[in-house]
Formats: structure tokens, sequence, C-alpha cells
């Protein structure tokens, strides 16, 4: 093959090599793993006619350490054993970019490659650009000739070093890799971290290669594998480094390595073995930033969360908005951070976020740069929180972006004085909808900075983000972060000694546990609320507030009375002080306890006026609440109708204001009144709702509730494969949350489903696991109803003789729980067994059993009453005064198959014939 090019004014003829030999291309690891995705992206752009234009080039930029030369390497190994490729070969060259001592000028780079090309070294130019044009012509010369080259430009810092490298041809390919995103017209493709089980797999791969196949070490210890997989945070070069470590003594175990990299202040120490160290890698890169640059990248740790915003990091480096993004821009371009899921958002590599924190220097002023950044944070707060109040109370919190007479209390208090710096930016929402996104974007940060700021003596912040962020974190259901931030704030408070602070503290924890379903602990810290508030600061809207909150605690318990007296008393006192928004808090707490209690013309009293005060405050949440409770209170009563249309109006309001907890309860309660008015596929709608609504809250319980309602709605519309289908993903729910006496009810739920679609067998099986589910949760009465219902299901599947032994178990739990009622039910059914297998001559005492559970009497002083009835009644007389309606037709069965199977027996009637019955209700007759 023939050159002729023009070198400083004159020709010259060479004779290229027909292939270049890979010119220092590293050998392809064995132990790749976890980048297929990302290498037939580049064979695919690395492919003929792949690229568009001039020849294709593709960038892979990186972390330090994440893989970029192992990716294109396996890539240009691949590429080049696929024949027609790159026939004429692969260059590859390391430009050392990040390294002051080795880095390579783009000339020094063109010489190396003209060399490796064959061209000797008297036509070989000495000026850069001269050896550029060469290199170039060279590289066209052999695409000409179907020859075409694969060039491996690794390593690169800058575009200035990568640009007189790229060929000019439409053929030639190139792929560059750098630690920073290059602007050179390229395909780009940023690499990102492996994930935990992909980290895994390539430590126990690596240790393999090293040690050999029989070394098993990281497979025989998987979750000490995933811990170290972890600490490394997903980076190959700290997952290469741990398996060297591993592999030199040949007998250190995982957990004895990830117990020593454990320590984060040692853990970039530990990562190193021989010439290879993380923190080697960490420092090229950080080399080449500027002042300020690297000034924001000491300070980005202070940051407590997992990500930052840029007005966040505006905050830390005391600048405004537009040149922070500009300085996060150039450390992203980097790779020193990361951008987040969406643009304005921030993050470090774990590794590198200790790198940063073992740069950090006096002279940035960290603490200074916190005080900032937590004022910031609590501003923003502040005014974001605002519009999660009704408007009365919003327009309080709007005075100002920091609530500053509570802070000036807490700075009094605690001597923090000074703590609370002005921020270089100020947050500000003009709506609701961006005001929760703020929050819900924030809400790591928020949370960190709650449980860390005190740590670092930043108290105020600390009390200020903890008060302010209740009512976001109880809206959202974020109950677990929520419990977390008021523990914080009340141990706070408590360490130092402000009693009125620790009770406040108090009674928000109360209210985070009680909402997590932990009543118990709720009304433990109530109650000590209510001794740290009442009488002892004088502020009485506060102790209106703790006791409102404490008869919530002891609603949930089941303590009624001590509930209504607390709501009572919160409520004398709003009146007395003329807090209308509270006092229409109270009246709805208030209403919802006397509907507990069987009260329900009170309840619809309560909650009416409840309604009305919250319309009058613009207080649509609390609106919507208290509609959502009248509708109950309305199905109590039997006017389902009404109920429906206030439910209704609760939906709307939930909606409107994107709070799907309260939503899903409402559609919950709009679902069972649509079922009670024969609405069956509006019902269904409704709970199908509820059940999207609690998934997205993450409410497991409640889920399982609605799509209990959703299973029963079903059922009544004689969709019983899907009631089943419902009451099983219902049983699933409480079974993932060790809810064993809800999974009871939802089997025993699915039984009666199976059992309506005549699939006995299966019924049986749902029933039985019932009966299991509620022995083990020490239910008794829900393990009786299971047992009857199991009774009844094998009646129905024809196995009478043990519908008997089923039924009579049920009668025994009933009596011996003391519910007649249920008793009476299971022994009428007993009675059908009993029938069934032909044993007429028990039926008699069993159902004189039944008679003396209905009548509810002592059964010495029953006896002869019983007896005069079994003697006068005959096969149709029923005794109404004692059996309830409902089972009036169970026991005129009994009566009339056991006076038949006496006449077959030939045996003379109990029964006698008919006769007057005396109604001692009134003294009438009857025939």
């Amino acid at each position: 093959m023939f050159l002729n090019a023009v070198i400083q004014g004159h020709t010259i003829t060479v004779t290229l090599p027909p292939q270049v030999t890979p010119a220092g291309l590293p050998r392809a690891s064995t132990s790749f793993t976890g980048r297929e995705t990302e290498v037939e992206s580049l064979l695919k752009e690395l492919a003929p006619g792949g690229g568009t234009g001039a020849g294709p080039v593709s960038a892979v930029a990186g972390l330090a350490g994440v893989g970029k030369t192992e990716l294109v390497v396996q890539a240009a190994t691949r590429a080049r054993r696929q024949p027609g490729w790159f026939p004429g070969g692969v260059l590859f060259v390391d430009m050392f970019g990040y390294d002051p001592l080795r880095r390579l000028s783009p000339g020094a780079a063109l010489l190396g490659l003209l060399q490796a090309l064959g061209l000797p070294g008297e036509y070989i130019p000495a000026g850069e650009q001269d050896r550029s044009a060469l290199f170039r012509s060279v590289l066209a010369a052999y695409a000409a000739q179907d020859r075409r080259l694969l060039l491996v430009i690794d390593n690169a810092a800058t575009a200035a070093q990568v640009t007189p490298l790229l060929p000019s041809d439409d053929s030639t390919a190139t792929v560059i890799t750098s630690r920073h995103t290059l602007a050179v017209g390229a395909r780009l493709h940023d690499l990102d971290v492996l994930d935990v089980e992909t980290s895994v797999r390539l430590l126990a791969d690596q240790l393999e290669q090293l040690r050999g196949p029989a070394d098993s070490r990281g497979h025989d210890e998987p979750q000490a594998a995933a811990e170290i997989a972890g600490l490394c945070a997903g980076l190959p070069l700290a997952l290469n480094i741990a398996a060297g470590l591993l592999a030199d003594p040949g007998t250190r175990t995982l957990a004895s390595l990830a117990q020593a990299l454990r320590a984060a202040h040692t853990r970039l120490d530990r990562l190193s073995r021989e010439d290879r160290a993380v923190r080697a890698a960490f420092d090229l890169s950080y080399r080449q930033l500027s002042p300020t640059q690297a000034r924001l990248f000491r300070l980005l740790p202070v940051n407590p969360g997992p990500e930052v915003g840029t007005e966040a990091a505006a905050c830390l480096v005391d600048t405004d908005a537009h040149r922070a993004e500009a300085l996060l821009t150039d450390l992203a371009r980097a790779h020193l951070v990361e951008a987040g899921p969406g643009w304005g958002r921030w993050r470090m590599h774990d590794l590198v976020r200790l790198y940063a924190q073992e740069q950090a220097a006096d002279a940035d002023a960290p603490d200074a740069a916190r005080a900032r950044l937590f004022t910031y944070y609590v501003g923003a707060t502040a005014a974001a929180s605002a519009h999660l109040q009704p408007p009365s109370v919003a327009a309080e919190l709007t005075a100002s972006s920091v609530p500053q007479e509570a802070l000036a209390r807490i700075e009094t208090t605690y001597g923090a004085a000074g703590q609370m710096q002005p921020p270089p930016v100020v947050a500000t929402f003009s709506t609701r909808e961006q005001a929760l996104a703020w929050l819900e974007t924030e809400r790591p940060n928020l949370v960190a900075v709650c449980t860390t700021a005190g740590v670092h003596g930043h108290r105020t912040a600390s009390i200020g983000l903890a008060s302010l962020l209740h009512k976001f974190l109880s809206f959202r259901r974020y109950l677990s972060e929520l419990i977390t931030v008021t523990d914080s704030f009340r141990a706070i408070c408590r360490q130092a000694g402000d009693r009125h602070g620790e009770g406040m503290a108090l009674n928000n924890l109360g209210m985070a546990l009680n909402e997590a379903g932990r009543s118990d602990e709720a009304v433990t810290a109530h109650t000590r609320a209510v001794e740290l508030i009442i009488g002892q600061t004088g502020e009485r809207h506060d102790e209106g507030m703790v006791l409102n909150n404490l008869g919530l605690a002891l609603r949930a318990v089941g303590r009624f009375d001590e509930a209504i007296t607390a709501h009572t008393r919160a409520l004398d006192i709003y009146r007395e002080i003329d807090a209308r928004h509270s006092e229409g808090l109270a009246l709805n707490n208030l209403g919802q306890v006397l509907r507990a209690v069987g009260r329900f013309d009170e309840a619809i009293t309560a909650h009416t006026r409840a309604a009305e005060i919250c319309r009058e405050t613009r207080d649509r949440q609390g609106e919507g609440i208290t509609w959502n409770n009248l509708g109950a209170d309305l199905q109590e009563v039997g006017q389902h109708e009404r109920a429906v249309t206030v439910h209704t109006w609760a939906v709307d309001v939930f909606s409107e204001l994107d709070d799907r907890y309260h939503e899903a309860e409402a559609q919950h309660y709009l679902g069972s009144a649509l079922q009670m008015v024969q609405r069956f596929d509006e019902a269904v709608a409704a709970h199908t709702r509820a059940v999207e609504l609690f998934g997205e809250t993450g409410d497991r319980h409640s889920e399982g509730l609605a799509l209990t309602g959703l299973g029963l709605t079903l059922r009544r519309a004689g969709r019983c494969a899907e009631a089943a289908t419902a009451h099983t993903r219902a049983a699933q729910v409480y079974r993932d949350t060790g809810d064993r006496g809800s999974e009871g009810t939802a089997l025993s739920n699915l039984g009666v489903a199976l059992q309506d679609a005549e699939r006995f067998a299966d019924a049986t099986a749902a029933y039985e696991q019932a009966v299991q589910a509620y022995r083990e949760a020490g239910d008794r009465q829900g393990e009786g109803v299971a047992t009857n219902n199991l009774g009844n299901n094998l009646r129905a599947a024809q196995q009478s003789a043990d519908a008997v032994v089923a039924h009579r178990r049920a009668a025994d739990i009933f009596r011996a729980v003391g519910d007649r009622h249920r008793e009476g039910k299971a022994l009428l059914a007993l009675c059908l067994a009993l029938l069934d297998t032909g044993q007429a001559e028990e039926v008699r005492r069993h159902y004189e059993r039944a008679i003396e559970a209905f009548a509810g009497v002592d059964e010495h002083e029953s006896a002869a009453l019983v007896q005069r009835w079994l003697v006068s009644l005959h096969p149709g007389a029923i005794p109404p005064e004692v059996i309830p309606p409902e089972f009036h037709q169970a026991a005129f069965v009994v009566l009339m198959r056991l006076a038949f199977a006496e006449a077959r027996s030939g045996r003379p009637s109990l029964w006698g014939g008919p006769r007057a019955v005396r109604d001692p209700s009134d003294g009438s007759s009857a025939s």
C-alpha cells in the first residue's frame, strides 16, 4: 500500500503495512461483567455504516475507576474479531490526561501513532499540525484501500488533547474515554457504577481469576459479598482492589474485609493495593479543578442528604444560583458529581464524598456554610408548609421567610443565638403544587438535617424543621420518618430541659405513633405531653391541642369514654379562646368517637357543625375529612343515598388537594355506600381506586382493608371469581405485614366467595387456613366464625359428617367466649348437619341449646320454658321473641325435618299437633 502526501511542501511516498498490529491495546479482562448493554451500544456505532457523515466518534465518560477503559477494550476486542469490520487493525493510545507527570501532548501522541502505522521517523514532521495532517492522510489511505482502522484514545482530559487526533475521513471509527464530558462532536456515553448484584458477581469472578476456580469465597459468603459491594459503592476499581486484598492471603474471609471497610474515615485507606488505590485515582481528577470549583467540591458533603439542589449548593459557597449551577456543571463534566434524576439536582458517589470530606480545609469555613444551608432549608420549608395550611393559618406563616417568633424562642431557650445565617437565595412558592413538589424532592435532606443538625451544634435548625415538617410528613404518610424526626426533636428538648418544647415534641410523636398504628405508645406519649403542657405555660391553644390529640389515641385503643372527655375539654378550651379552626378539628374528632359508641345522631350533629367551621375557615382538607366522617355516620343510620353524596364531595376535595391517603379513605367509604344502594359497578370502581391509592401511599394495612371492601362488593354483585382474587390479595397483604388476625378475616371472606362459586374444596382449604391464622393470632371469636363457615361449606359439599364436627367445635368456642348469639347460630347449623347424617335423636337437645343461647338466660331458668315450647310447638311455629328473625328459616327447617324423621321412624312425634300458642307479650293467641 502506497501513500502520497504533502509534508512541509514536499511530496513523499510511503509504503504502509497491509494491517496494523493492535498497538498497545490492553488485554480484555475475563471477569468483565454487567456492561453488556453498553458494549452492544458501542458495537452498534462501530459497525460498518454505523456512523453518519464523518467517521463515527464515540466518547465514554465517567467517574475515575468506573471502568471506562475496560468497557472500550472489551468493545474494541469484539469489534476487531468481527469479519470485515476493521481489517486494518486497531490503534490504542493512553493520553494520561490526568497525570501531570505522564500526560501526553497531542504531538507526542501523534508521533507514537504514526510510528505504529509504520512510518519511518525521517518522514514524520516535527510540528503538531503537520503530524495531524499526515495522520489523517494515513487513516484516509487505509480507508480508501478497504483497510478500515479503529482508533481508541484513552484517558483524555480535554478536548484540546483529543481534537488533533480525530480522523477526517468518513470511515475510520474512534472511541474516546475521559473523566470529563468532552465537546468533540462525539456520541456521548455516560458510564454509571454497577448495581449490587453485578458488583457481587464481579467480585466473585475477579477472585476466581486471581486464585483459580477452586476459590469459592465470593459465593460462600453472599451477605458479606453484598456488604463489600455496597461499601465499594459499585465502583469497579474499588471492587477489583477488594478482590486483590482477598486474594493476597488466600484465606481472608469476606466478612473480615467487610468489617475493615465499614469505618468511613479509613475506607479509602483500606481500598489500596500495590500501585492501585481509589484515593490516587481521585487525586488526579481533583488536581484539575480551579480553586472555586475545588471549594464547592469540598463543601458539598456538608449537605447531610443524598443529593443537593442548585440553590442549596449556592448557600454552601455563598453565591447566587446561576454561578452555583455553572460550578456544578463543571464538576459534573469532570464526573466528580452526577446529575440527579431532574435538572438542578446533584449527587456524589459515596467514595468521592469520602474523598471530598478528606480535602476539607479550615479556610472553607464549613460551619458558616452549614449555617447558611440550614437557614435556607428552614425558611424554604416554612414557605412550602404554609401552602398545606388553611388560608387563615397560612397567612401567619408566610409573614416572613423564617418563622421568627418561634426561632427567637428556640434561640433564647437553647442559647443558640447566631445559628441562623442569612442565605444568598430565598425559596418562594406561588402554588401548592410547587410547594409539595419541593418538599417531596428535598425530603431526604430535610429529614437528615433534623437528625444531624444538633450534632453540629445547630439545634435551632433541627427543632425548627421538625416542627415545620410534621404536617407534610403526615400528609404524605411518611410515618417512619415522622417518628424519627419527632423523636430527635424530643431528645434535644429533654437534654436542654425545655419542658414546653418536650411536651410539643411528645404531642407530635404521639400523633405519628397513632397514625402508624402504635396507639398504646401514642397514649403514653400524649399523656406525658398533657402533664408537661396543661397549666404549665399558660399556652391555652397548646393545651387544647394536646388534649385533642390524646383523645384520638384513646379512641384508637378503645377507651371511648376517656376519649370523649379529652375531646370535650379541648373543645371547651378552643371555644374559650375563640380558636374557630381548632374548634372544627375537635368537633370532627369528637364525632368519630361518638359514632364508635353508637351515638350516631350526636355524631352527625358534631360532624355537620365541624364541616361548617372548616368551610368558614377555608380549610379544604378539614372539610373533606369531616364530610367523609359524616358519610360514615349516615351509613350507620341507613341513609345510604345521602352518604353517597357526602362521600363523593369528600373524594372531590381530596383529589383536588392531591391528598392521596384521605382520597383513598373516602373512595373506600364511598364504595361501601354505593354497595348498599346496589350501584355495584360504581362501588367496584370506588374500591378499586382506593386499593390503588393506598398502594401508592405505602399503607399496606389500609390496602388490605380496601381489597376486602372490593371483594365483598364483587361478591354481592355476583362476581365471585373476581371477589376471590381480591380476598386472596388481601390475605397476601396481611401475611406480608405479619397481621395474622386480619389475614384470617381475609381467608374467611375468600372461603365465602369460593363457596358461592361452588368451589367447595378450595373454600375448605381457605377456611382451614383462616382457622389456623385466627388461632395463631389468639382470636377465639374469629376462629369460631371461620370454623362455623367451614361447617356450612362442608355441608354444601355433602360432607355432613365433617360439618357436624366443625359446627360442634364452633358452638363450643362461642360458648367459651360468651358470644351467645353466634353460639345459637352454630347450634342451628349443627342441627341441620345432624339431620343430614340421620342423627335425629340428637337434634332436639341441640335445638334446645340454640333457644337457650338466643334467649340469653341462665340454663336452669330456661329449661322449663324450653320444654313448654318444644311440647306446644308444631313444626311451623318459631318462638319469635327468642330466635332472631334472620334465623327463623333455619329453625323452621330443623323442626320440619325432625318431624319428618320421627314420622319415618314410626315413633310418636314429640312435637304434638297444632294447638294455640300464647304469646306472653300481649296475651293473644294464634294457631
